[in-house]
């Protein structure tokens, strides 16, 4: 394997872990989205720690950074515009999900956005390199 190939499938192989992980991170929220619903709800437990508006910051910041990384990568060095543009909406919905109060409508706009920007990663991960 040529320096330039061993390079070039490196850098694949960094933007798929990436993508991977994204794709994870969406699950991890969806189960912290749900682990509330139920433990608050049903229980009345948690709700300082669980609804703590820094943890969906946090989790806003991480998923901005590894779609960039991944899929950015991937639109600039592959001209793949569209798994880009549905993380675009994706993040934008979980953006919009901190500028309301909690309750269904941030769950809704939250869980439909990790949704979409997990889509945007398996997208990513299925295009050709």
């Amino acid at each position: 394997m040529t320096p330039d190939a061993h390079s070039s499938a490196s850098r694949t192989s960094l933007r798929r872990r990436l993508d991977q992980l994204g794709i994870g991170l969406a699950g991890l929220c969806v189960l912290h989205c749900l682990a509330t619903l139920l433990v608050v709800s049903a229980l009345g437990l948690g709700g300082h720690f669980l609804l703590d508006e820094n943890i969906h910051r946090i989790g806003l910041l991480l998923a901005l950074i590894v779609a960039a990384l991944a899929i950015g990568r991937g639109m600039l060095r592959y001209g793949r515009r569209g798994p880009f543009y549905v993380a675009l909406g994706g993040l934008a919905l979980m953006g919009i999900a901190l500028l309301v109060p909690h309750g269904t409508n941030e769950f809704l706009l939250t869980l439909t956005g990790v949704a979409i920007v997990a889509a945007a990663h398996w997208m990513n991960l299925r295009s050709p390199d």
